[in-house]
């Protein structure tokens, strides 16, 4: 059994109130992780290539993608992260509002580690959280990254 202790999770969600959930959820949980949130594309890729004020940032060991984010898509998000040599590595889950089956096809093609969609019911979200936490922070090995 693993546990994702002290790896760093990049979220990136443009809606403030479903990342300060899923933030609470995880709280819960009591996950020992540093998890960074940026609300835009264009401030995720500047996190992922150290640019700017993330110069100095950790790689993370895993991603949490939303699709449609202001400044840079998700759906560009994921080409440009599993097409770096770098950077595909990182499993990239996408959790999304889409249950769009082109969004399904575009995210696998792009080699993204999972899609699921953000259920309407507070009470499904921490469902989903919980088995995502079994997972990921419990059973699944993480790679550090450059």
């Amino acid at each position: 059994m693993n546990e994702l202790i002290g790896k760093e999770i990049l979220l990136i969600e443009d809606n403030p109130s479903e990342a300060r959930l899923i933030i609470e959820v995880f709280d819960g949980f009591k996950i020992r992780n540093n998890i960074t949130i940026v609300t835009d594309g264009a401030e995720a890729m500047d996190y992922l290539y150290k640019k700017g004020d993330y110069a100095d940032r950790k790689c993370p060991s895993l991603i949490i993608l939303d699709l449609n984010l202001p400044k840079k898509d998700g759906r560009e998000i994921l080409k440009e992260i599993k097409h770096d040599e770098n950077l595909k590595i990182i499993p990239v889950v996408v959790l999304t509002t889409s249950s769009d089956e082109g969004d399904v096809k575009m995210a696998y093609s792009n080699y993204a580690s999972a899609f699921l969609t953000k259920p309407s019911e507070l009470h499904e979200l921490v469902d989903l959280v919980k088995l995502f936490e079994g997972f990921w922070f419990k059973w699944a090995t993480l790679l550090e990254c450059d």
